[in-house]
């Protein structure tokens, strides 16, 4: 056995998690988008008076509360779980495909993902980085001739719209605390839940098909060098 392949970080295990993790948030999510309409069933009940009794309004408001914030806690610890993973999950990708063969890679492991986390710098270059695992995943002794899949260019689609709205809702729940603008922010969270299905699932089969071609790439290396 080569000390390459020695070298070669398995990520069958790693991989079956980032799988659940991404349908478990394609669920939340779904969830999310039911409770949050009858949030807004509700808020635009009190907008428009359909209450007779205050009573009831507040004991309907209190239980959308209580229920929007134990959905906010799970949607926030899946949130964190699933972005370590993902981003493990990347930077042992692109260290394989170092471990394939692949020469004069443009990114590093720990660059692939740090990326990431630099202003300006994240519209771009983390989708560059994930291009150049795709490519030489597929085709690691000629990657640079190694057309990227279109679920690269839809995953990256999803992952900066769902940015973009998520700064929007920040920014709207920033403003004074009208019954508007809990509507406002209401819809934008909608939206959001929405834009993650599409963000999950092409994530889902992004990493997939890389993982698959890597190991496929794997088995081609150790065959060669059997002969």
């Amino acid at each position: 056995m080569s000390g390459k392949e020695m070298d070669f970080k398995h990520s069958k295990n790693l991989t079956k998690w980032v799988r659940y993790i991404l349908c478990v948030q394609i669920v939340l999510a779904i969830i999310s988008i039911g409770s949050n309409f009858l949030e807004y069933q509700l808020l635009t009940d009190l907008q428009n008076g359909a209450y007779v009794s205050q009573i009831e309004a507040f004991d309907d408001a209190e239980s959308s509360d209580r229920r929007q914030q134990i959905l906010n806690v799970i949607n926030i610890i899946v949130f964190i779980i699933s972005g370590l993973l993902i981003l493990i999950w990347i930077y042992r990708a692109n260290y394989n495909s170092h471990q394939l063969g692949a020469k004069d890679m443009d990114f590093t492991p720990g660059w692939s993902i740090g990326y990431f986390f630099i202003p300006i710098l994240a519209l771009w270059k983390p989708y560059l980085a994930m291009k150049e695992i795709w490519q030489t995943s597929h085709n690691p002794n000629n990657w640079a001739l190694e057309q990227a899949g279109t679920i690269l260019r839809v995953w990256w689609f999803f992952w900066i719209v769902s940015n973009i709205v998520a700064q929007i809702g920040f920014r709207v729940s920033l403003e004074p605390k009208e019954l508007q603008d809990f509507i406002n922010s209401n819809i934008v969270m909608q939206i959001s839940d929405l834009l993650t299905i599409p963000l999950a699932a092409s994530t889902l089969i992004l990493i997939s098909s890389i993982y698959k071609a890597q190991y496929a790439a794997l088995k081609a290396k150790q065959t060669n060098e059997d002969n």
